[in-house]
């Protein structure tokens, strides 16, 4: 059993932890805001969209970072500084998807224009010379480094950092450094040549950096390694947490195929058009190659076209119909009911580390929300 050897009983509400979360992102911002305004009045103009774009947060790596804190037997949460670190593991968040916008060019995020196409409103709004994209991605980049900065120090602001054993910073170092690694795997996988039958292991290599460890595994081995968990506690919550990760990037790579845009906050068929070569395309071509010659060439159609600049709403449908006729999206739901059977096997053998039915049914339903979401 971990630190504690008492039963975990149960963990606090997602709606408490989420409220906290925010009330120190909130007070750090403004905190932040007060300070750079000492050396320019023009600052704000740096911090207001940072302000606006964590508030959409639905706040998932925080609350599983307290949760991972409690799971361990971390007591007294609301006082022991974990909401410092959920919020910096916010804030870290939002620098990934900071610079993710820029580096795929998406327009919008989360409902709302992404930071680069922010910045680039305001430079053409308010008729500054040079080029309004260069300004609009070199501004949001300073925005996403900011935010890390911001991040490292909630970090290193929380009461548990000064007591933070040497399994805990490790793993606070793991989380920032794999996910970027993550981030350079996915944009070499687009742009490198890669055979067919390479696809979908490379697929999977990059959906597991990039996302499965670092959205639900990693802020989970965070939070327990904060309260002091053993070895074996932080085995059992990655046996969770990874396949449960998994599951989550899947369906995410599905609505950035089938997703409303009004509900997912991004344009329809947006991993199409930006030619992501996903799990879900693996899998598409995989179908393809078990065909007969027509097949053949719908395959090579895919290759040539996904993520071309003149990609047309008429081919854009055409993809969504292949990928669902040859069996491929169905195998893709097959998929993630795999990953969430092992996530709830991972979730049963928590019993032996003293976590309660009641607490293993939290994380049930939150692992059905993630992974039967449609945003």
């Amino acid at each position: 059993m971990s630190a504690a050897a008492t039963t975990v009983t149960a963990l606090t509400p997602a709606e408490e932890v989420i409220a906290a979360v925010d009330a120190v992102i909130d007070e750090h911002l403004q905190t932040t805001a007060a300070r750079m305004a000492e050396i320019s009045p023009v600052t704000d103009e740096l911090i207001d969209p940072i302000r606006a774009f964590s508030a959409k947060g639905k706040r998932i790596r925080a609350l599983i970072t307290w949760w991972g804190y409690e799971l361990a037997g971390g007591t007294d949460a609301a006082n022991s500084g974990i909401a410092h670190t959920a919020a910096g593991v916010e804030l870290l968040h939002a620098a990934a998807l900071i610079h993710d916008d820029i580096i795929d060019d998406s327009e919008t995020r989360r409902g709302q224009p992404a930071v680069h196409t922010y910045f680039r409103a305001m430079h053409r709004d308010r008729d500054w010379t040079g080029d309004a994209v260069l300004f609009g991605d070199g501004a949001a980049i300073i925005a996403g480094d900011l935010c890390l900065s911001l991040s490292e120090e909630l970090f290193s602001a929380s009461a548990l950092a000064a007591s933070a054993t040497a399994e805990a910073v490790r793993r606070h170092n793991d989380f920032r450094r794999d996910v970027m690694v993550g981030q350079y795997l996915d944009i070499r996988l687009q742009a490198a040549p890669v055979a067919g039958d390479e696809l979908l292991p490379r697929a999977y290599e990059v959906l597991t950096y990039k996302s499965a460890k670092y959205s639900v595994e990693q802020p989970l081995l965070l939070g327990a390694a904060l309260a002091g968990a053993d070895t074996a506690l932080l085995s059992a919550l990655s046996d969770f947490g990874l396949p449960l990760g998994r599951a989550f990037q899947l369906r995410d790579d599905e609505l950035g195929v089938f997703g409303d845009p009004d509900v997912t906050g991004k344009p329809a068929g947006d991993d199409l058009r930006q030619g992501k070569k996903t799990v879900l395309i693996g899998l598409t071509l995989q179908a393809l190659s078990n065909g007969d010659d027509a097949s053949a060439d719908q395959a090579d159609w895919l290759m040539r076209r996904l993520g071309q600049p003149d990609l047309s709403l008429d081919e854009l449908q055409q993809m969504k119909d292949l990928i669902g006729s040859c069996g491929a999206l169905e195998k893709f739901e097959a998929e993630i009911d795999a990953q969430l059977t092992s996530a709830h096997q991972g979730l049963d053998a928590l019993a032996a580390h003293g976590i309660s039915d009641a607490a293993r049914e939290q994380l049930a339903q939150y692992a059905l929300l993630l992974t039967r979401r449609s945003a």
